[in-house]
């Protein structure tokens, strides 16, 4: 029996080409590592299910050029790890250079998460970095970060995903899977979703094992507690 995946995991880009709605961001990126004109510290700014995360992990591989990439990248969430000590241990892994490849990559996701200590701690290790080393700050609030940290990284506005490019990309999912489904419920879940990718497939999955591979537009309005825009019209009218 194949271990199952939720949606967001299974579907989750590659590459920049894969990135849905972010082609500003992505785009940049790719002349980065192209022109080799690579920055030692980047802030991925934007709301929560937009690929921010998904955009460092595709630009840590591609900066080594996949190789044994996995050895490389260093992910830290800041959520739960906040405190000036995990700083401190983080200070004093990057001084070891790469085994294999050119960069050691750390990504450290909702940093404004990080105490007061934790980021003074930081500020002159993100200012002077060793030359082996790539700093990928994600968050979600970017108002809640010391301007000495902002004047030290290079920004990267992440933009919630229109219902255009979140539908179109759930309509390749429907094809994949040969799910029968009224284009109306994708446009729902798109709807629902408010920009974030991440939300819109979590509801895909929702729906998925309600309805199996024959989705009832009535049933999808069911599951998402959602009144049909007709009969609304209707009962407006009346």
């Amino acid at each position: 029996m194949n271990e199952y995946l939720v949606s967001a995991r299974k579907y989750r880009p590659k590459s920049f080409e894969d990135v849905v709605g972010q082609k500003h961001v992505t785009t940049t990126l790719h002349n980065v590592i192209l022109n080799n004109t690579i920055a030692h510290a980047y802030l991925f700014c934007g709301p929560r299910g937009v690929g921010k995360i998904t955009c460092a992990r595709i630009f840590a591989k591609a900066v080594n050029k996949d190789t044994d990439s996995e050895y490389n990248i260093f992910e830290l969430d800041a959520a739960s790890n906040n405190g000036v000590d995990h700083i401190r241990n983080l200070i004093e892994q990057i001084k070891i250079p790469p085994q294999v490849g050119k960069y050691k990559i750390y990504i450290i996701d909702e940093v404004h998460m990080l105490s007061d200590a934790a980021f003074n701690a930081f500020l002159k290790t993100l200012e002077e970095p060793p030359k082996h080393s790539i700093f990928i700050l994600a968050t979600t609030e970017k108002n809640k970060l010391i301007p000495t940290i902002l004047s030290r990284c290079q920004i990267f506005d992440f933009q919630k995903i229109s219902v255009d490019d979140i539908q179109n990309h759930l309509l390749m999912i429907v094809n994949e899977q040969n799910i029968t489904v009224n284009i109306s419920s994708i446009k729902l879940i798109a709807q629902k979703a408010d920009g974030s990718l991440r939300d819109a497939l979590s509801t895909f999955d929702k729906v998925y094992a309600y309805c199996n591979d024959n989705w009832e537009h009535k049933k999808v309005l069911e599951i998402l507690s959602v009144l049909d825009t007709d009969f609304t019209i209707k009962l407006t009218n009346a």
